[in-house]
């Protein structure tokens, strides 16, 4: 695979971006002592967050550790918390480092980051983080072998190939194995009660398959086309009709069937068919033909038989869909056990089980993200930085692991992290579903590194846009003209 230009050149287009493009838009960045600085454009932010940093920065010989959260979990309020007391834990448990947090909502966080390293004021620690989000500033890490060899620090509690995985191409340790998040099927009990439905399969076949429904007049292979046909049962109007019914009035939906539950990103959705790379050997764009199936039956699923909420649906009841309880299936990750119960507004999320995720053609893909913590090369502390990273992936992992829904990378820590999942959702959830789900994760990822990322990510941004507000949208056509567009930029930023 031919190499590409260093994340320099998206730094300095977000550089560019940050300077232009003030919308008047607020971001917010939070500090332990529970403060919050409210600016105008990522600029002025940037400078808050260095003003608020120093403010709650190391007292005496010190040394401050700045820890910046937004680029994957971490913003919820409970999230939060959990953090704020890591941090105040670990502050309490030693004097030689003070260890600062940085929330910074997920919209802004990429270009928030890129102003701060190109100012020469980034943070030291990232993360939690996964691929989609390591990939804007690839190459700009540090290798933490050495200090991994020189803090004597204990990595056995980690398998050999987890450990690999934080491998760069170069052959440098950027990271260490944390957290997990395996796909699966939520499925909402109550919708499927009242529809006389049986509950989805619970149990993957040595090869993935499942049957759904054995026994009843709807038996039949679990893939989606029987998601498809039950969905259709399972989304209702205001009037009562199902979509089954030609009267079924799709502008006044109440209750869907499915929906890609914040994981609407094409490139996502289109590999829970199938595992596929968008770029070809000689660095052409190559979208694979099954997420191009994939994103037509979507667009179908929301037009044609109203299964699935379209933008301005989801405009309308909120873009957490599953957690009103008028969806009956969600497709996504295991984070979102984050964001399902709110005890604060009346929400138990007591309605709920996982499922198995569908067959397409006969196979499985459950879609993978995995989070670690990185340390930025620019960091005066590199010392300080590892032992705080080694904190919060050891002392400090159970914690943050429960309240950001991933499952450990530490075997051991495992049983304790589904106790604390259970005492959230006490109604009896099958767990075991999601950890089988990791057997199908999908090889290549989903967010498998490519050439401008971050353009990459834009561009299939308006064709999701498209997908989910243009009910005459000639897929194909759109497609093809984003792949020629994705040619474009994937030649620009290679070498």
């Amino acid at each position: 695979m031919r190499r590409w230009k260093s994340v320099a050149v998206v730094v300095a287009l977000m550089m560019i971006i940050a300077a232009c493009g003030d919308s008047g838009g607020s971001e917010e960045i939070a500090t332990t002592d529970g403060a919050t600085d409210t600016t105008e454009g990522s600029t002025d932010t940037t400078e808050a967050s260095t003003d608020t940093t120093a403010d709650s920065g190391a007292s005496g010989d010190k040394v401050t550790v700045r820890w910046f959260i937004g680029l994957g979990a971490g913003g919820q309020p409970e999230q939060e918390a959990a953090q704020r007391q890591v941090v105040e834990e670990f502050n309490a448990s030693q004097d030689e480092i003070e260890l600062v947090i940085e929330i910074v909502e997920n919209d802004v966080a990429y270009e928030t980051l890129a102003t701060q390293i190109a100012s020469g004021n980034a943070p030291d620690i990232i993360g939690p983080v996964g691929r989609d989000g390591s990939n804007e500033y690839a190459g700009l890490y540090l290798d933490i072998e050495p200090l991994i060899t020189s803090a004597g620090a204990d990595t056995s509690m980690w398998e050999d190939a987890a450990i690999e995985n934080q491998r760069e191409p170069d052959g440098t340790l950027v990271g260490l194995p944390f957290a997990s998040y395996p796909s699966a099927l939520y499925y909402n009990r109550d919708l499927f009660d009242e529809a006389g439905l049986p509950y989805p399969p619970q149990e993957y076949g040595a090869d993935g398959s499942a049957t759904y429904g054995e026994g009843t007049e709807f038996e039949g292979p679990w893939d989606y086309d029987k998601v498809t046909e039950i969905a259709q049962i399972l989304t209702v109007d205001g009037n009562g009709v199902d979509a089954t019914d030609a009267s079924f009035d799709r502008s006044n939906t109440v209750q869907w069937g499915f929906h890609w539950q914040w994981t609407t990103r094409i490139f996502q959705n289109g590999s829970y068919w199938g595992a596929g790379y968008p770029m070809a050997d000689d660095g052409t764009a190559d979208i694979p033909s099954i997420w191009e199936d994939e994103w037509n039956w979507w667009h179908d699923a929301i037009w044609d038989l109203g299964i699935s909420p379209s933008q301005d649906q989801m405009d309308a009841v909120g873009d957490n869909v599953f957690q009103t309880g008028n969806l009956a299936m969600a497709a996504t990750h295991l984070w979102y056990t984050c964001c399902i119960a709110d005890p604060d507004n009346g929400i138990t999320g007591d309605f709920w089980d996982l499922a198995v995720l569908p067959s397409h053609d006969g196979s499985v893909t459950a879609n993978m993200h995995a989070d670690t913590f990185r340390i930025l090369s620019s960091t005066e502390h590199p010392e300080e930085a590892f032992a705080t990273m080694y904190y919060l992936l050891t002392d400090a992992a159970l914690p943050l692991l429960q309240a950001y829904g991933g499952a450990p990378a530490d075997p051991g820590l495992t049983q304790d992290y589904l106790a604390g999942l259970d005492d959230r959702y006490p109604q009896g959830v099958n767990w075991q579903v999601a950890l089988d789900g990791a057997a199908f994760a999908d090889d290549p990822s989903h967010e498998a590194t490519l050439p401008g990322w971050g353009e990459y990510k834009v561009r299939l941004g308006e064709l999701e846009s498209a997908i989910l507000s243009d009910a005459a949208l000639d897929v194909d056509a759109a497609i093809a003209d984003t792949e020629a567009d994705l040619t474009i930029i994937f030649e620009a930023n290679a070498e």
